[in-house]
């Protein structure tokens, strides 16, 4: 039973893993002056209310005051899929007996004949051991 918990739990992290170092996503950041008013990693930044102002202020004098950043997280973009045929022949053979092995951990035992099972005593007449005296000590 614990066995089964640790396996399916095992294997569940090691989705897990494979889906977290593949994925990639961005994380935006806005902020106005040199304070941080929202970041982003999903969903569309929220402008400040000096956004509007500064538009019309950059027109005029060319220096900004808010200012956006966007952080890439990459992921790992190919995963190497070896081949049997890339391994060393020491490796193919330790795999191939390692799956032998395994495939024959866990084949059935053959059906074992019982020459008695559907064997039914005879009727019980009299006590035998009663009659003759003949008793276990």
């Amino acid at each position: 039973m614990i066995q089964n918990v640790l396996h399916k739990t095992f294997s569940v992290a090691l989705a897990l893993l494979v889906f977290f170092s593949t994925v990639s996503f961005t994380v935006e950041k806005h902020f106005c002056g040199d304070v941080l008013v929202d970041v982003s990693v999903f969903s569309e930044l929220q402008k400040c209310a000096m956004e509007a102002f500064e538009i019309e202020m950059a027109e005029k004098t060319q220096v900004h005051c808010c200012k956006d950043t966007v952080d890439l997280v990459k992921g790992q973009d190919h995963l190497t899929i070896k081949k049997f045929e890339d391994l060393d022949f020491d490796q193919q053979l330790f795999l191939s007996t390692f799956a032998y092995s395994y495939i024959n951990l866990f084949e059935g035992l053959p059906q074992q004949v019982i020459p008695h099972k559907y064997y039914s005593p005879p009727n019980l007449v009299a006590d035998i051991q009663v009659r003759d005296q003949v008793f276990l000590i």
